[in-house]
């Protein structure tokens, strides 16, 4: 007979496959990133063809960049990959992702020439201006410098709430309008907090088989630097470049 007074046994966090891809999804307008999908709009307009977006992390960056390349057909490399004189494919424009992490500053420097050469439209993305990127080759330096940026700035109120919702939705966890409220409330009001909270709580959740509720929520993200104070010296820092190149 079974014994239905000993407690259950926790569920184990199985590997699943990976949820559709952010770069799929809509990018959340908010005034924080409003200058930057005005110039997305009009890549023609770019002056010299070029554009740089820049912003903290997990702002949508990358999405912006990958959702415009993939509209227009562009090829997408990225920063750690560029090494010696990489090939540039053809077409009327190309995105390079995680640019300001370039694995050898000759390699962006020949990129940024042949483009020109080319007349191909060019896209990059980084965490800072191009213009404060810390690059050594003076040629490199003065080409970043002179090219335009638009910035994405920290999301409003309204744009981390969407973000929460978007993140459980993707991980299938349905968490009760109070508890997301409560949430946001105690989250550093940055992106990049609000996506490492949702994956920690999918992860807490799937564990113990249980939803996810305030104290699921206490005791999971304690240790979240920022979690719980207004103090913006514990904020959630910023990722940092990628540790190992790749291309798509």
């Amino acid at each position: 007979m079974l014994d239905t007074t000993a407690p259950l046994p926790r569920q184990l966090a199985l590997p699943l496959p990976a949820f559709a891809p952010f770069e799929a999804e809509p990018v959340l307008a908010d005034d924080s990133n409003a200058e930057a999908l005005a110039w997305l709009a009009r890549p023609e307009a770019w002056p010299g063809g070029r554009l740089a977006l820049h912003g903290p992390a997990a702002t949508g960056k990358t999405l912006m960049l990958r959702g415009l390349a993939a509209r227009r057909g562009w090829p997408v490399l990225t920063g750690p990959a560029l090494r010696g004189l990489p090939e540039l494919p053809p077409g009327p424009g190309l995105a390079v992702d995680d640019a300001d992490c370039m694995a050898e500053e000759a390699a962006l420097f020949h990129l940024l020439n042949l483009a020109a050469e080319r007349g191909q439209l060019l896209l990059l993305a980084g965490r800072a201006p191009p213009a404060r990127w810390p690059v050594a080759l003076p040629d490199l330096r003065s080409r970043l410098r002179a090219m335009p940026a638009a910035g994405i700035r920290p999301p409003g109120d309204g744009l981390l709430a969407a973000l929460l919702r978007r993140h459980f939705a993707r991980r299938q966890l349905r968490v009760e309008e109070g508890v997301q409220a409560w949430l946001l409330a105690r989250l550093p009001r940055e992106a990049a907090a609000i996506a490492e909270a949702a994956a920690r709580l999918d992860r807490a959740a799937l564990a113990l088989g249980n939803r996810v509720t305030r104290a699921l929520a206490r005791a999971t993200l304690a240790e979240l630097p920022g979690f719980g104070t207004d103090d913006e010296s514990m904020a959630f820092p910023e990722t940092g470049c990628p540790p190992a190149p790749r291309l798509l």
